[in-house]
């Protein structure tokens, strides 16, 4: 199962994986069914989860009836019990929808919800996050997850989210950071696809980001929070919901 997962994420582009996933979902709902673990972002239940990695495969990583990972359900408790954005009116930007997000977020009648990606069957608008067509201070919220690390210019990326969102509005930009290193690593130039998974963890990623992600977002304008909410959780919870061992979430506000 481990060596089918790689070869499937490896072989097959983000837009056709997309499309497949929609079609086996509701299989594997049946297949997968049981109470030991349980996706808090539709409460649905499994005797196990999928393995997931490009690179490193994380066992009980990938949910089988939402293909939600566990940055997703980690991301979803935040929002739930952290903040207020479920309950109120706000115009959301969706960057490289998710599509246990798309689907719930869509549900919400307090949402205007927009989403944006160059090649996502599930993006409304089809375009560059590095020229978005919106206007200055647009955004109350915009979700933007594992999506700066295949992006060339992320600074420009990251000035144009700072640019479209608006002032007291918040940014969600999750990414892969590994904190074991103080200075991120890169490579724009003609590194092999193994070369790329061997280095930065997966085929289409560009970089691999450290501490300095967040002096990153400081540098276009950004107040930022990198917020521990997995201290929060029980342990218990954790493992139901199998969520990541170690990751933090970094906020960004427009003062």
């Amino acid at each position: 199962m481990n060596y089918l997962i790689k070869i499937i994420l490896n072989k097959i582009p983000r837009k056709y994986l997309i499309k497949l996933s929609i079609f086996l979902k509701p299989f594997l709902k049946i297949l997968y069914k049981g109470s030991k673990y349980i996706d808090p972002i539709d409460n649905s239940s499994y005797r196990k989860f999928l393995p997931y990695g490009y690179n490193k495969i994380r066992e009980n990583a990938l949910c089988p009836g939402t293909f939600s990972l566990e940055r997703h359900r980690l991301l979803w408790l935040y929002l739930k019990n952290e903040t207020d954005y479920f309950k109120k009116k706000s115009k959301v930007l969706h960057i490289a929808p998710e599509q246990i997000f798309y689907k719930k977020f869509n549900s919400f009648k307090n949402w205007d919800y927009t989403t944006l990606d160059l090649f996502s069957p599930l993006a409304k608008i089809k375009a560059d996050i590095c020229n978005m067509p919106f206007t200055n201070d647009k955004f109350d919220l915009i979700i933007c997850n594992h999506v700066l690390e295949h992006v060339v210019d992320d600074k420009k990326a990251l000035s144009e989210i700072y640019r479209v969102l608006k002032r007291g509005g918040c940014a969600i930009l999750q990414v892969p950071i590994n904190e074991s290193i103080e200075k991120s690593k890169e490579n724009k130039g003609f590194m092999t696809r193994g070369q790329r998974t061997k280095e930065f963890g997966q085929y289409d990623h560009i970089r691999s980001y450290g501490n300095d992600f967040y002096k990153l977002l400081k540098s276009v304008g950004f107040i930022v929070k990198a917020t521990d909410y997995l201290k929060k959780i029980d342990y218990n919870l954790k493992i139901k919901y199998c969520l990541p061992k170690n990751e933090k979430i970094p906020i960004a506000y427009k003062a």
